[in-house]
């Protein structure tokens, strides 16, 4: 598909997905907002995506929230109150919660704001060494939007969290790497190398069942009240897993010492108890 603020390369079964509106630096407008909701439908519901790396054109990651409208840019006016309001930042992490798909996140420059926010709900983050990073809100009279309050603290630790969000600084990526933010800190040219290293592991030796599954059990089991919610759901997948076809052929191929064949697909065989939160979805 062609979009206005995204460019989208699928090359070796890993989706590369660039925002692109470099003279804005990559700002979140409301179109970038849609079309990246239309990109997550799109990757799961191709099964030739197995892992989908996020980056920014030029030389900014995301710089936040467009604020093109000047000091109104966030008023949303009397057209809802403000427990009907929904923000776009959080319906598009809440999208990503429940995606089926790894997303890896390649801070390639600054990221501010919603340009942080919105990658709390992928599975990696890694920067290159002129990235930075603020979760600005305060400074700008607002509050974390995009599910961070719940996103952040998990991710971070609520001490992190609090700091950085109370004191709303920029900070490098020495620090997003000490704090948990990011895995990894790499020169700017190894950046997408080693995302797609990591990208095409993923690819190459891991069944894409195993992966959405795996992914949904750990993200949705950080809310559980109970080890045995976690237990159950464990059961279920390795009953179902165990006696599926990518199960044996991920014995067989570890047995006979040769690359795994997976040949089920996340469109069409995924398990009779998946999704399993779907009575608990927050998304009209």
């Amino acid at each position: 598909m062609a979009y206005e603020t995204l460019r989208t390369e699928l090359d070796d079964r890993i989706m590369t997905v660039t925002l692109s509106r470099p003279d804005r630096l990559n700002a979140l407008s409301p179109t970038m907002a849609h079309e990246l909701l239309e990109v997550i439908d799109e990757v799961d519901r191709n099964d030739e995506v197995r892992a989908v790396i996020v980056t920014g054109e030029g030389r900014a990651f995301c710089a936040g929230a467009d604020l093109g409208g000047g000091g109104g840019s966030f008023d949303r006016g009397e057209e809802s109150g403000a427990r009907e309001f929904r923000d776009e930042g959080g319906i598009l992490t809440l999208r990503l919660f429940d995606s089926v798909k790894p997303w890896i996140a390649a801070f390639n420059g600054p990221a501010v704001g919603v340009g942080v926010t919105m990658t709390l709900a992928m599975d990696v983050r890694i920067a290159s060494e002129r990235s930075k990073f603020g979760l600005v809100f305060a400074r700008r009279g607002i509050v974390p939007e995009a599910c961070s309050s719940w996103f952040l603290p998990r991710v971070v630790g609520i001490g992190r969290a609090m700091e950085w969000v109370a004191t709303g600084r920029i900070f490098g990526p020495e620090e997003a790497l000490e704090g948990g933010l990011v895995t990894r800190v790499l020169p700017p040219e190894e950046l997408l190398p080693a995302a797609r290293v990591l990208a095409g592991e993923i690819a190459d030796h891991t069944s894409g069942i195993s992966v959405a599954l795996s992914r949904q059990m750990l993200w949705k089991m950080l809310g559980a009240d109970h080890p045995m919610e976690a237990h159950r759901i464990d059961s279920a997948g390795v009953h179902a897993m165990g006696r599926s076809a990518d199960g044996y052929e991920g014995v067989k191929s570890f047995l006979e010492k040769r690359l795994p064949e997976f040949e089920m697909k996340v469109s069409t065989d995924m398990p009779e108890f998946f999704p399993w939160w779907e009575e608990r979805r927050f998304r009209d």
